[in-house]
């Protein structure tokens, strides 16, 4: 791997790595770090070019951050660990789990999308026009050069195949708001093909885990203890 990824570490216990969104970073999951260090090490990654993580050579995709995340549990030395992605971060655990799901022990996608039909077709249009308007702009403005790139990967991926889910095969929660930018029939359709998954739809928006912290988190935490007999 080209670049060092930034990590914070908080708690004992077994590992509960948490990858963000796009264009976030780490700290989106305060109130998560908070709660979950009690009882987990919980270890919060910067995705590559995200927050204080160089953004590096290697192409800019969601299937270079999941080779970045093998490449972290590798040089870190985590032979296993509980995942929960948000957005773009449920998307990267995802396709890290598709590919190497002996490192998984139980997955969490909030918000997950398998391409970018899952995102309402309102979220569609406004990020394409934004994407037009900043590519436009790009060549001579760094700022609107960085955020193309973070446009980009909403609008061109994931390309994650519906038959590879079968390969995951880890309790999953598959978890949403009920006002998502995520259609709620693709949440379903994630759900539907994953063979060991839980759905559940809490209030609120895209952002669930930062603005219903205290429900997200009792939900996270009742899947995670419904199946702590199924790990190794």
């Amino acid at each position: 791997m080209d670049v060092q990824l930034h990590y914070v570490v908080r708690g004992n216990g077994e590992p509960f790595i948490l990858l963000h969104g796009n264009g976030e970073d780490s700290t989106y999951f305060s109130h998560q770090i908070a709660y979950f260090q009690k009882i987990y090490r919980v270890i919060a990654i910067d995705t590559r070019g995200h927050g204080k993580s160089p953004r590096g050579d290697e192409p800019f995709t969601i299937s270079q951050f999941a080779d970045d995340l093998y490449y972290f549990m590798r040089e870190h030395d985590i032979r296993r660990a509980d995942m929960l992605g948000f957005s773009d971060g449920a998307n990267i655990a995802l396709l890290f789990t598709i590919r190497h799901p002996e490192r998984v022990n139980r997955l969490i996608l909030n918000s997950a999308n398998l391409n970018p039909r899952g995102l309402k077709t309102s979220v569609q249009f406004s990020l394409r026009k934004s994407y037009r308007e900043a590519k436009k702009l790009a060549e001579d403005d760094e700022a609107a050069y960085r955020e193309a790139e973070l446009l980009k990967l909403m609008i061109k991926e994931p390309d994650i195949k519906a038959h590879d889910l079968k390969e995951v095969r880890v309790p999953t929660l598959v978890i949403a708001g009920e006002n998502d930018m995520i259609k709620k029939s693709h949440s379903r359709k994630i759900y539907k093909k994953l063979p060991a998954a839980k759905l559940v739809t809490i209030p609120g928006n895209h952002f669930i885990a930062n603005e219903n912290f205290d429900l997200f988190n009792l939900e996270v935490a009742r899947f995670l203890e419904e199946n702590r007999k199924s790990k190794e």
